[in-house]
């Protein structure tokens, strides 16, 4: 996880004064990190039966488009209002700069599906736990919960239910 961590940039001030923003755009742009992080991921959920990975608007389409290639799963994006063509079922949630809302489609997930939801950051947690709460509504047999970076002083894993299984690639 080295190689990992020497390639994220932090942003200071960014979305706002005193916030030091984890940038992995530039860890998706290095193949040999790419590479890394499709593998470690892989790694983590290889011989847990998943079938599903839902991966959260936008840099979670990323690392879960490469964890569902490598596991052999289907990908389901999890999105901003609107931007999904069928029927969808959403959460609005509070951000720690306001609310927001996310959308699955209705269909994406059965109760036969194992599920591991992918998001870049575990910052506060409102987005992953919007995000699982959809999930959940659509009853599969089991919901993992996955991150390339925990930013542990923000408590975000508090705002994830108790009795899932929460793992992060890199903890700061």
């Amino acid at each position: 996880m080295e190689y990992i961590k020497k390639r994220i940039r932090d942003v200071v001030d960014f979305p706002q004064k005193g916030v030091v923003f984890k940038d992995l755009t530039t860890v998706f742009k290095d193949p040999r990190a790419l590479h890394i992080i499709g593998w470690d991921l892989s790694q983590i959920y290889r011989d847990k039966g998943v079938t599903k990975v839902v991966g959260i608007e936008s840099r979670g389409f990323i690392g879960g488009s490469i964890l569902a290639f490598e596991l052999g799963a289907g990908f389901v994006p999890a999105r901003k209002p609107g931007k999904l063509p069928a029927d969808t079922i959403k959460v609005t949630y509070n951000k720690e700069y306001g609310t927001d809302t996310i959308e699955m489609h209705r269909d994406a997930i059965t109760p036969d599906d194992i599920v591991v939801i992918h998001d870049d950051v575990l910052a506060t947690g409102g987005t992953m736990a919007a995000a699982f709460e959809l999930v959940k509504s659509m009853n599969p047999k089991k919901i993992y919960v996955n991150f390339i970076i925990e930013l542990s002083a923000l408590g975000g894993r508090e705002h994830l239910p108790a009795d899932v299984e929460v793992t992060s690639l890199i903890t700061y």
